[in-house]
């Protein structure tokens, strides 16, 4: 039936399986009932929170659960191949958190455990679903600014430095590029695609990683995008894509707008503002998974895997130009 419900698993129990798990209880046909984490204490207090019937103190046992259409990995990214892979192989499909994995090798080993199973596997880069965003790519489509000739786009936030966090640890894919620089790195292979030259510079902390990252993408078709990212100083996370007949603006946290700006060549700006909404801006995803699941498909079309592969050969790629090495790599 395709209005049938969806049966969820979450897997990890901090901040973002918190924002996701507050968003699932607005989706209709979407229950939630299973949760784990490394501890079965960290579980049940998740469990008890959002009332979920089941908690597990580890992963095996989540992925075990004959119960589940699907998992959601909340993990930080230096885990997401492990867990990731945990579920495919106990038979779930996987919503996994952005950005994908530490580098394109643990995406493109995701991507084939879940090829070699025929199951559903999307990363959670929720501003490919976002309403907002996909407004702009069909007023793209239908040529209200020309041919989309750059992509401006950045993603930076101060976050001080608190010894032993995550954020600024190699062995934990820290830095600012990882976290925040997927945002942009992907914006821009939305509007233009995977770049044919890129170019970096970064300012790297006393362990390694990269405190603020620039980048410029550049298109043998003449297109480029200007990109950065830093954990050091925030700024309005806006955006713009540029074309041939006017621009398209998002003023204002681009990753998951209220607002954008269209300017045509000869025509006054024309503000579009977004539906009201509903929780933390999670649920479109959700959707989009469950509307997949429901059509048995593998794959969303909103969300390629091709696209989340092309994106992190991109951050492969600017690391290796700006010095970030992990730990195993």
């Amino acid at each position: 039936m395709l209005d049938r419900s969806i049966r969820w698993g979450i897997l990890a129990t901090g901040p973002m399986a918190t924002a996701f798990t507050e968003d699932l209880r607005t989706v209709p046909g979407a229950d939630v009932v299973a949760v784990g984490s490394r501890s079965q204490q960290a579980a049940q207090a998740f469990a008890d929170r959002f009332a979920i019937p089941r908690a597990y103190g580890n992963w095996q046992d989540l992925a075990d659960d004959p119960d589940l259409d699907v998992v959601y990995v909340a993990t930080p990214h230096a885990h997401h191949l492990a867990a990731t892979t945990l579920c495919l192989e106990g038979g779930k499909a996987v919503l996994c958190e952005k950005p994908f994995a530490l580098n394109r090798s643990q995406t493109a080993s995701m991507i084939a455990a879940a090829e070699r199973r025929s199951l559903f596997l999307m990363e959670g880069m929720w501003t490919f679903v976002n309403p907002l965003v996909r407004h702009a790519q069909e007023m793209i489509g239908d040529g209200l600014i020309g041919h989309v000739t750059s992509v401006h786009a950045d993603f930076s936030a101060r976050v001080p430095v608190v010894p032993g966090s995550r954020l600024r640890d190699p062995a934990a894919g820290g830095g600012a590029l990882l976290d925040l620089g997927t945002y942009p790195v992907a914006f821009a292979h939305l509007f233009l695609g995977p770049p044919d030259h890129i170019s970096a510079w970064a300012h790297l902390n006393d362990q390694g990683v990269d405190e603020s990252t620039a980048m410029v993408l550049g298109y043998d078709s003449g297109a480029v995008a200007v990109l950065s990212c830093s954990l050091a100083f925030g700024s309005a996370t806006g955006a713009v894509v540029h074309g041939t007949e006017g621009r398209i603006e998002f003023p204002a946290d681009f990753y998951n707008p209220r607002r954008l700006v269209l300017h045509r060549d000869g025509h006054e700006p024309r503000v579009v503002a977004a539906e009201p909404q509903v929780g933390n801006g999670y649920g479109h995803q959700a959707l989009e998974v469950m509307r997949c699941l429901r059509e048995k498909r593998t794959e969303s079309a909103l969300v390629p895997l091709r696209g989340s592969l092309d994106v992190m050969s991109t951050l492969d790629r600017v690391r290796a130009l700006v010095g970030v090495r992990y730990p195993g790599e």
